[in-house]
C-alpha cells in the first residue's frame, strides 16, 4: 500500500495496570503489520517503556510531538501526558482510570478532526475510569456522546453479527426501555451498516424475544406479543428483510444464527453469553452507527494477567483488520453512492 494512502489507526492503550499495551504491542510484534496501516498510540514515552520492560518486549516505538509528524512504517507514539505516572499492575487504581481516560479523549479528539482515520480501544475498568469528564457505562455511550450518529453495539466475527437493541443497562430496567421506536431504531442502524460496513445490498436481520419461549402466547410475558411482533411486522412493510422473534435458546442451540446477517439481542447477556461462548477471544466489538469506525477486542483488561507475558492478542489483531475493512468498505460505498446521485 501507498504510504500516503496508509489507513492510519489512533489507539487508546486502555488500563494502564491492565493488558491493553501488552496486546498493543504483541500486535505489531510481525513488522509486517505495518504494511497495513500505521498505529499511533495516545499514551506516554514512559509508560510504554515499562511495560516493554516488564513484558520482555523488544518493540521499536517511535515519539512524535504532533500527529503531523508521524512516520509510515513505524509504531507512533503521541505523548498525550508527560508526568511520571504510578503503576500498578493488575491493580484497579484511580490513576489507572485517570490516565485511560486521558489516552481516550487524545484518541477522540485526533478522530473528530481527522488526524486519524478509524478509533481502536484497549480495554477500560469501568469501575475507575468513572469521573465528571467520563460518566457512561462505557465506551460505546462515551462515542456517541462525542461522535455524529446514533451507536449500536455490535459483537462480531466472520460469521455472527450480534447488536443490542439495549446495551449497558440493568436486567430490571429492560422490559420498560423496550419499545417500538427502540427496536426501529437499532434496525435501522445494523440494516444500514451491514449495507455501508459489510457490502451486504440486501442484509437479513434476525431479533430475539424478550421473554422465554418469546413469552408462549402471553403465558410468561406480554410483551414479544404486543411490542415486538406488531413492530417486526410494521418494519417488514418497508421492505426490510427482518423476521423473528426468535427464542434465543434454540436460536443458539440449533445454529438458526447462521441463516441471517446480523442477530438483534433485546438485552446484553442475551446476546453477548452465546457470542463470546462461540467465539471468546476471536471476536470484536464494532460500535456500529457513528460518522468514525471503532472497534475494540471482545475481552476486558485481564487484571488477574497484567504485566505476566499471558495475554493473548488474537482478538485485538482481529479488531485491527476489521477496522480497516470497514473504512475502505465505507468509503467505496460513499463513493458509488455518490457516484449513483451524480447520474441521477
Amino acid at each position: 500500500m501507498d504510504k500516503a494512502n496508509k489507513i492510519i489507526v489512533g489507539i487508546s492503550v486502555g488500563d494502564i495496570n491492565g493488558i491493553g499495551i501488552e496486546i498493543i504491542l504483541k500486535t505489531f510484534e510481525d513488522k509486517r503489520m505495518l504494511d497495513f496501516c500505521t498505529p499511533v498510540l495516545f499514551a506516554s514515552n514512559k509508560l510504554i517503556s515499562y511495560h516493554k520492560k516488564a513484558l520482555n518486549l523488544n518493540n521499536s516505538v517511535h515519539g512524535i510531538t504532533s500527529i503531523d509528524k508521524l512516520v509510515h512504517g513505524k509504531i507512533n507514539l503521541l505523548n498525550v501526558w508527560k508526568e511520571e505516572v504510578k503503576i500498578d499492575l493488575g491493580k484497579i487504581t484511580e490513576e489507572g482510570g485517570k490516565y485511560a481516560l486521558k489516552s481516550l479523549q487524545g484518541a477522540v479528539a485526533a478522530l473528530k478532526k481527522n488526524q486519524v482515520d478509524v478509533l481502536l480501544t484497549a480495554p477500560i475498568s469501568k469501575e475507575n475510569i468513572q469521573s465528571e469528564e467520563f460518566n457512561f457505562p462505557g465506551h460505546t455511550e462515551y462515542l456517541e456522546e462525542n461522535i455524529d450518529g446514533k451507536s449500536l453495539m455490535i459483537l462480531m466475527t466472520d460469521e455472527l453479527r450480534i447488536g443490542l437493541i439495549t446495551g449497558h443497562i440493568p436486567v430490571s430496567k429492560v422490559a420498560e426501555t423496550i419499545t417500538p421506536e427502540l427496536i426501529k431504531s437499532k434496525v435501522d442502524i445494523m440494516y444500514n451498516s451491514l449495507k455501508q460496513d459489510f457490502n451486504i445490498n440486501k442484509p437479513k436481520i434476525a431479533i430475539l424475544g424478550l421473554n422465554p419461549h418469546c413469552g408462549d402466547n402471553g403465558i410468561i410475558g406480554s410483551e414479544d406479543d404486543e411490542i415486538i411482533r406488531p413492530t417486526i411486522a410494521e418494519i417488514k412493510e418497508s421492505g426490510k428483510l427482518v423476521f423473528g422473534p426468535y427464542a434465543a435458546d434454540g436460536f443458539f442451540g440449533s445454529k438458526t444464527y447462521e441463516q441471517f446477517d446480523g442477530v438483534l439481542a433485546m438485552y446484553h447477556d442475551q446476546g453477548l453469553a452465546p457470542f463470546k461462548a462461540l467465539s471468546f477471544g476471536n471476536g470484536v466489538n464494532f460500535t456500529a452507527g457513528l460518522a468514525k469506525v471503532r472497534t475494540s477486542p471482545d475481552h476486558g483488561t485481564g487484571f488477574d494477567i497484567a504485566g505476566k507475558n499471558k495475554a493473548n492478542e488474537t482478538s485485538f489483531k482481529e479488531a485491527l483488520f476489521t477496522s480497516l475493512q470497514i473504512f475502505k468498505n465505507r468509503k467505496e460505498y460513499q463513493e458509488l453512492t455518490k457516484n449513483a446521485l451524480n447520474i441521477k
